[in-house]
């Protein structure tokens, strides 16, 4: 039996007792505490927007020698002018912290995931860890945008070099790099944009579980035309939403060879979407991609190895073309073991992310031997507990999950669930020190649009909490420590609660494992279903859970980069509130005015107002709870000492991950320090699907 379609017992009991949530004598508030200082945060310095890179035709362009002796000069690569676009993408090396570069050396990755496969258009995972972002490029770009003044702050260009608005703002012209190549060395054209966004954002079957965005992140009503070979016209509803180009930067619109991946599309061929998806898994080498390496060998569950893209259409001021670095790797491990072979000298980069970590990490960094440098960032990791809100059958749930939902969408509930989280017991449990803060959700305290006045905080209350499921009618009729539905609901049975966790991260589960033992004292049975990234994913975005423990996104700490999935603003923009397909949201009050306050942020120009609807948003998410915050914390950036252009203070995850926000492409190693790491030296990739590289 379903309750969807009609006033179930825990609507009509709402209904009875409104004026409850008025008493504040129930659920008193506050702005969230001060979180503790941190001394040991990295600096950022700012810089202009202008001065990262600029596009331009050089003088003149070189690439590694042996590129040049074993490839150009015996015919099997064309001329380095001919593989590079009319006007390359120019580094500036004014930004460079050390420089322009020289080549060679490898950098190791130490990863936790393990790849599904090459087509991230169809939505598999490579893998995470920064291999996706190694090899795709797309319209925009905003990792690096974390070193530029908010009052600065637009999306970098990228394989669009530039765009044009038209006088009403309804129009957008895209200019794309004219003369850009798949590492395979056919041109990159308006036609592989076109084919992402007919055949893979407004497909409807085409999911976006690994990459990619579903339609209404760019706006209802938007379009996309093919003007020339280089040139696409975006139109919008809204006037100037330039909003949208940062929605058009990793990892929504990040184009995938048209030409391999089109002959296997059902609709120009007989495959089914299934097979689409699957037609690249990960033994398929060489894949064509945009990005500065291309995957050549692959091992399960040991290491994927990438070499250098000789058509990569980057260079710096010297007209050498990048990557400086000729080899990059990801040992299959797990994501604890990156932090330890980072710190250990093994690996030689990670996002350290996960607290239990970081006493043993700093220890390591502050010894002079240490091989690695580490440096913490802005507290911009935070943790949630989402509920499902969705009442209409996203994810076809049974009685009992239907049950969970109609408290999930009861105000009382929710307020009941945060006031018996006790978040300063829950930080502590994951690591002492100044490290976590309390989080009661909303806008992470790291970004700029953050109001601590405007945060309302639910401080742990576990006996108003009880008192809250009772006025609910939950009550442990059977007396074994679990309220029970009330009588004809879900059979009279425990409240059982389904919590959906990755298993791959250790924060995940512990945060999970806390949940468990704080929701027994309240009375509510909570049952952990771990299970892999894919699975969580594919779990999560498929409606097949009642709570989630999640790793906040970054609408959450950048605000201005998928800023859609703040609220429910489409069908399938929330993260825990989703329709299924054909139907409608069941949207709630506060999460109609929570979308309107995001779309109308989405239209604005004016900054002033952009801050105070944020306020407004602030206010109205955190005070009906639409996610249950956690703990928020910083992350640190480890880094072996030997490579050089690391900007200062990079956050390891703000607009982007750290990977992407170092700009890998431009990192180099000094020769005297290079090791020998590469598993294919003097070697370049293959044709598509070749096993491994060729000499």
């Amino acid at each position: 039996m379903h309750y969807h379609g009609k006033i179930n017992w825990i609507a009509a009991l709402s209904l009875g007792v409104s004026a409850f949530a008025l008493q504040a004598q129930a659920f008193d508030t506050s702005p969230p505490p001060e979180p503790p200082p941190f001394p040991a945060q990295g600096k950022i310095t700012y810089v202009a927007r202008d001065s990262i890179l600029e596009f331009k035709a050089l003088p003149s362009y070189s690439e590694p020698a042996w590129v040049a002796d074993k490839f150009e000069k015996t015919g099997k690569l064309p001329p380095l002018k001919e593989r590079l676009p009319e006007e390359p993408l120019v580094y500036k090396i004014a930004n460079m912290p050390d420089g322009a570069g020289v080549y060679g050396d490898t950098m190791r990755h130490v990863i936790g995931g393990r790849p599904e496969g090459w087509n991230y258009m169809a939505g598999q995972s490579q893998g995470w860890g920064g291999i996706d972002i190694a090899l795709s490029e797309c319209l925009t770009r905003t990792a690096p945008l974390f070193q530029v003044d908010a009052k600065d702050t637009e999306p970098l260009p990228n394989l669009a070099k530039g765009w044009d608005w038209s006088a009403d703002g309804h129009k957008l012209t895209m200019h794309l790099v004219k003369g850009a190549k798949w590492s395979d060395g056919v041109p990159f054209t308006a036609d592989d944009v076109m084919f992402y966004w007919e055949d893979g954002v407004i497909d409807p079957n085409v999911s976006p579980l690994g990459g990619g965005a579903s339609p209404e992140a760019f706006g209802e009503g938007t379009t996309l035309r093919k003007i020339d070979d280089y040139t696409v016209e975006w139109t919008f509803k809204a006037a100037f939403p330039k909003q949208y180009l940062y929605t058009m930067a990793y990892p929504n619109f990040c184009p995938g060879p048209a030409h391999i991946l089109k002959p296997k599309h059902p609709k120009y061929s007989k495959n089914t979407y299934e097979q689409f998806r699957n037609a690249f898994p990960p033994e398929y080498m060489n894949m064509p991609v945009m990005g500065a390496w291309v995957p050549v060998a692959y091992r399960p569950d040991d290491i994927i190895v990438m070499r250098r893209n000789p058509y990569y259409w980057k260079v710096d001021e010297k007209g050498q073309q990048l990557p400086y670095l000729d080899e990059v790797h990801y040992k299959l491990s797990t994501w604890a073991d990156r932090d330890v072979q980072a710190v250990a000298g093994s690996g030689d980069i990670s996002n350290l992310e996960q607290p239990e970590n970081f006493v043993a990490s700093l220890k390591r960094a502050a010894e002079p031997s240490a091989p690695a440098r580490l440096a913490f960032g802005p507290r911009l990791i935070g943790y949630s507990l989402l509920m499902n809100f969705s009442a209409n059958g996203w994810g076809s749930p049974d009685e009992r999950e239907q049950a969970v939902r109609d408290l999930n969408r009861n105000l009382e509930f929710r307020q009941a669930i945060t006031s018996a989280i006790d978040r300063k017991a829950i930080g502590d449990s994951l690591v002492k020190g100044p490290f976590t803060a309390i989080y009661p959700g909303g806008l992470s305290s790291g970004t700029s649009f953050y109001d601590r006045n405007s945060t309302v905080y639910y401080p742990y209350n576990l006996e108003a909490a009880k008192a809250a499921l009772k006025k609910l009618g939950l009550v442990d009729t059977d007396n074994d420590g679990f309220v029970n539905f009330p009588k004809g609901t879900a059979g009279g049975k425990n409240v059982e609660i389904v919590l959906l966790v990755n298993n791959g991260y250790t924060t995940d589960k512990s945060l999970a494992e806390g949940l468990v033992g704080q929701m027994a004292k309240l009375g509510i049975r909570v049952v952990i279903n771990a299970v892999d990234s894919n699975q969580r994913d594919a779990a999560h975005y498929g409606g097949r859970f009642d709570w989630a423990v999640r790793r906040n996104s970054s609408e959450l700490s950048s605000v201005v980069q998928n800023t859609e999935q703040l609220a429910p603003v489409g069908p399938r923009t929330s993260w825990n509130h989703r329709a299924p397909e054909g139907k409608t949201l069941d949207i709630m009050p506060f999460e109609q005015q929570m979308a309107d306050l995001v779309n109308r942020f989405i239209n604005s120009q004016d900054n002033a107002e952009r801050v105070d609807l944020m306020k407004q948003y602030q206010k109205i998410s955190t005070e009906n709870l639409y996610t249950v915050g956690l703990t928020e914390y910083p992350g640190a950036l480890i880094i072996n000492k030997r490579f050089s252009n690391i900007p200062p203070g990079t956050p390891i995850y703000m607009f982007n991950w750290a990977e992407d926000a170092i700009m890998r492409e431009r990192v180099w190693v000094a020769a005297d320090k290079q090791g020998k790491y590469e598993l294919f030296p003097q070697q370049l990739p293959g044709k598509p699907g070749d096993r491994g590289p060729i000499e």
